[in-house]
């Protein structure tokens, strides 16, 4: 898959561990310079071919859901759940290994929406949700659930502005762009490439 200068990696392709769930056949890990998006950006997630040789999970893994259209950018890194047996809530935050099975708390399911992006060295920490069609700045951490069609940028992550009027946003999600079956995509791919809502929901209601 190439586009423009970058070469990327098609997850729906590329993507072998059970407990990543790719919707649809369009996102993208731009990981022209870093190696593959397993490799180098999914991380502490059990399911890859190393750790199902080598261990049997002790807990019901967290899974980490793609949506359609997701643009990853290299160096990105989703930092899933598999690890946290470092209990703040102790008076050691040790991982002792005759503790790790209570000392184990799921982070829950990490969810990145559809038509997301996600900008270079971005870091995504566990269990959190991105909501369709935000942008994660280069570099950004998101530690908190982000909300649909608004831009973040920094440490931790924080709004820098919506893309869009709430009362637009609103309109937007209920379309739900990214469910449309591909032909009807595809014949609305030149208003989606605008912002003139208007039209898109008359094209859309027509179809």
């Amino acid at each position: 898959m190439e586009i423009n200068w970058s070469r990327t990696e098609n997850l729906s392709q590329t993507v072998k561990n059970p407990n990543i769930i790719i919707k649809g056949s369009h996102s993208y890990y731009s990981g022209a310079w870093d190696g593959a998006f397993e490799d180098r950006a999914v991380r502490y997630l059990y399911g890859d071919e190393h750790s199902l040789k080598n261990w049997q999970s002790a807990w019901e893994p967290d899974k980490l859901y793609i949506g359609d259209y997701v643009s990853i950018g290299p160096e990105a890194v989703i930092l899933m759940g598999g690890n946290h047996t470092h209990r703040t809530d102790w008076f050691s935050c040790f991982p002792f290994a005759d503790k790790i099975t209570e000392s184990y708390r799921a982070k829950g399911p990490t969810v990145i929406g559809d038509g997301v992006w996600i900008g270079l060295r971005a870091l995504i920490m566990p269990g959190v949700t991105i909501g369709e069609g935000a942008v994660v700045a280069a570099g950004a951490v998101v530690a908190k659930n982000l909300e649909p069609y608004t831009i973040y940028g920094g440490n931790p992550a924080k709004e820098i502005r919506k893309r869009f009027a709430p009362e637009q946003i609103e309109r937007l999600l209920k379309l739900k762009i990214y469910d449309w079956p591909e032909e009807k995509f595809n014949a609305l791919k030149p208003l989606l490439c605008n912002n003139d809502l208007d039209a898109l929901e008359q094209a859309a209601a027509a179809l």
